[in-house]
């Protein structure tokens, strides 16, 4: 199914112009796995992440990170900025390396469709969601009201990271494989409201290279 056959608010989204989409080459290094140096256990922050400011996102803008192991399921947190808590965090209904795939398209359009459809919360308050990437339904993911323990671990190795991409301490020693290594991805990313129901994360690049696309809309 594709989305933009899904409603009028996800059509205006997916007209935002090419030039306000800032690309990025280098940041999907990391899913050919050209490894930045590893973190470190000494590396870690000694400290928790803050709660967030407020419920909902305020700003234009926000930090997006994709993490996971290879073998496992991708995760998708938002934030405002890298040392807030997220705001938005849910597991994607696909494996890392079905996200690989995608990617080597250079172009990845990853949809969230709330299933609920009660307009008494805001968009990214809802909790369940219909996800499609490039156009194909992929299932049904749940936003997170409580993140695991290791899941605030990555977050919190990554509050002094604003953009980049690479491989992290496994938290597990027998994990620690070539396919389950734990990668990430983070950049900064414009958010566009289309309307009440509708909006859409554009990932940055600030060299402006030309390269993959990096894409995620809410619509309800």
């Amino acid at each position: 199914m594709e989305i933009q056959s899904r409603s009028p608010q996800a059509m205006s989204l997916l007209r935002h112009k090419t030039d306000k989409r800032s690309r990025t080459s280098r940041f999907f290094g990391l899913f050919s796995f050209k490894l930045l140096p590893k973190l470190t256990t000494g590396c870690k922050m000694v400290f928790m992440l803050g709660r967030p400011r407020s419920a909902l996102f305020t700003g234009k803008f926000a930090t997006g990170t994709l993490f996971g192991y290879r073998r496992g399921k991708v995760c998708l947190a938002l934030q405002e900025d890298p040392t807030c808590f997220p705001m938005f965090m849910l597991e994607l209904p696909m494996s890392t390396s079905a996200l690989l795939k995608e990617m080597a398209s250079g172009l990845v359009r990853i949809a969230l469709e709330c299933e609920t459809r009660t307009h008494k919360k805001r968009l990214l308050e809802e909790m369940v969601w219909a996800v499609y990437c490039n156009g194909r339904k992929t299932g049904y993911s749940i936003k997170k009201k409580q993140i695991s323990e290791e899941e605030e671990t990555v977050m919190q190795m990554l509050r002094g990271v604003s953009m980049g991409a690479g491989v992290l301490p496994c938290q597990q020693q027998e994990k620690e494989t070539a396919d389950d290594e734990l990668t990430y991805l983070r950049s900064r990313f414009e958010r566009v409201i289309g309307s009440k129901d509708s909006e859409a994360f554009y990932m940055m690049n600030p060299d402006g290279n030309c390269g993959q696309e990096l894409s995620i809309f809410f619509v309800r």
